[in-house]
């Protein structure tokens, strides 16, 4: 493949793996704790570091699962025991992070991890970090990683989707009939624990934080159907790594941030144009109204 070939497949897999997660997210109105975690797993991954001496991605996987566990526990917590939700974000996404911060700064500054590097990322570079076994290059690392992550979210999703659904829609129906709403929880807090960090290389912190929230917005105001919910958020991913690619192309600009304005705009567009929730629609709606009691 191509060198733009293999980027333009890599954002795809962010946007893919980000958006169908974001989905459950906006639905359970935690958009912000995705914030949160896409952040504190810095944490986790230099708490990897100094355990194993090594980046390699399996380590950096368990670290960021752990500590975004971590995060949602405290989050719940601290909201359970009377702090407001967007006040506990606040106070435990800041603290972990300063944390993970201070803990990089101080006893892993003289490898390739720091934070400009962890908060925006670069495409650019996946090319040339590729997973090579008995001398064979088998294409970059972060496709594979990447991949990885998609068919394990995928398979959960799968594997749980009724008690996702339910859980997602009404928590009370959820409990009352028996499905384990905190397990529930605590497996999509996992699932974008993961995600985020397999996304670091190649868009970053910041940037993940816009396809795991704006995908799924977006087809949140295009369907009302879970499952069609899912298929549009990751068109809507794969459309915003493509079309980014050739905007940054074109303009000589960020591709990771190029990627995230292009789904900023199809979100922008979506609000503006939906049948159903777009300002128009409702424009609409409300003149239909008006003719038929005048």
């Amino acid at each position: 493949m191509s060198y733009g070939a293999w980027i333009i497949l890599t954002g795809s897999l962010v946007g893919v793996s980000c958006g169908i997660v974001g989905c459950f997210l906006i639905l359970r109105k935690m958009a912000m704790l995705a914030d949160a975690i896409s952040h504190t797993v810095l944490l986790g991954i230099v708490l990897a570091y100094l355990v194993s001496h090594s980046l390699e991605g399996i380590y950096m996987l368990v670290g960021a699962g752990i500590i975004g566990l971590l995060t949602a526990f405290l989050v719940q917590v601290l909201d359970t025991s009377g702090v407001q939700s967007d006040a506990a974000i606040g106070v435990v996404f800041t603290s972990l992070f300063a944390f993970g911060v201070i803990l990089l700064s101080a006893f892993a500054g003289q490898v390739h991890l720091d934070v400009n590097h962890a908060l925006m990322g670069e495409i650019t570079f996946i090319p040339w970090d590729t997973l090579t076994i008995n001398g064979i290059e088998l294409g970059p690392s972060a496709v594979w990683m990447l991949g990885i992550v998609l068919i394990l979210n995928l398979t959960l999703i799968f594997l749980f989707y009724k008690e996702i659904k339910i859980s997602s829609f009404d928590p009370a129906m959820a409990t009352a009939i028996g499905i384990p709403v905190v397990f529930i929880h605590y497996l999509l807090m996992s699932m974008v624990s993961i995600t985020t960090v397999a996304s670091f290389d190649s868009v970053g912190a910041i940037l993940v934080v816009a396809m795991l929230i704006v995908p799924g917005a977006t087809a949140y105001l295009l369907t009302d159907r879970l499952l069609i919910m899912l298929l549009i958020s990751a068109f809507i991913g794969v459309a915003s790594a493509v079309g980014g690619y050739y905007a940054a192309l074109a303009w000589n600009v960020s591709i990771a941030g190029s990627m995230a304005s292009i789904a900023g705009l199809i979100f922008g567009a979506t609000f503006i144009l939906s049948p159903k929730h777009g300002l128009m629609g409702k424009v609409l709606a409300r003149r239909s109204i008006s003719a038929q009691h005048s």
